[in-house]
């Protein structure tokens, strides 16, 4: 809560609302109105613990964004609404069982060691695997990882949601 204080002379008067809205006439006895002869005189100070729930709410920090940028929820915006791809490893006759199930779970967030053996046992015996379903900038940046490791992978448009 912000309320209106009064500073000066050394002295520092906190208002109440009804001080603030209904200020003292000159026939009243007041001693911060003897003080003060003008509202212009007063300043908005935010006052900290004054009566129940005081304290000072931070200000909010509003995001700005530069020319050629989004904003977060932006992106995140943008990769809820594109359509989602399919993240495909296919099997090969190069890598190890253990270093596929390693590259999975390194290159894939999340990925568990459970789903990473699922996925290279599938790619082995037919030949083809879903990696995981998500936005084809994500799909995309995980298919050129996994081939950056040795995997060959693709994507795909997907029809369900990331």
């Amino acid at each position: 809560m912000v309320m209106e204080t009064a500073i000066g002379y050394g002295r520092v008067a906190a208002l109440s609302p009804n001080q603030i809205f209904h200020p003292p006439t000159a026939g009243d006895r007041c001693p911060l109105h003897k003080q003060w002869t003008s509202r212009s005189a007063m300043m908005k100070l935010p006052t900290g613990a004054v009566g129940k729930g005081g304290g000072v709410l931070e200000k909010p920090v509003i995001e700005k964004t530069t020319p050629g940028r989004e904003s977060e929820f932006d992106l995140r915006k943008s990769k809820k609404m594109s359509p989602p791809y399919r993240v495909m490893l296919h099997n090969d006759n190069y890598n190890k069982r253990e270093y596929v199930v390693q590259v999975l779970m390194k290159v894939i967030p999340g990925m568990t060691l459970d789903n990473a053996v699922n996925i290279m046992q599938e790619a082995h015996y037919n030949g083809l695997a879903v990696v995981i379903i998500c936005a084809q900038a994500d799909a995309e940046e995980h298919c050129t990882q996994l081939r950056g490791n040795g995997l060959l992978s693709s994507i795909e448009p997907a029809s369900g949601s990331c």
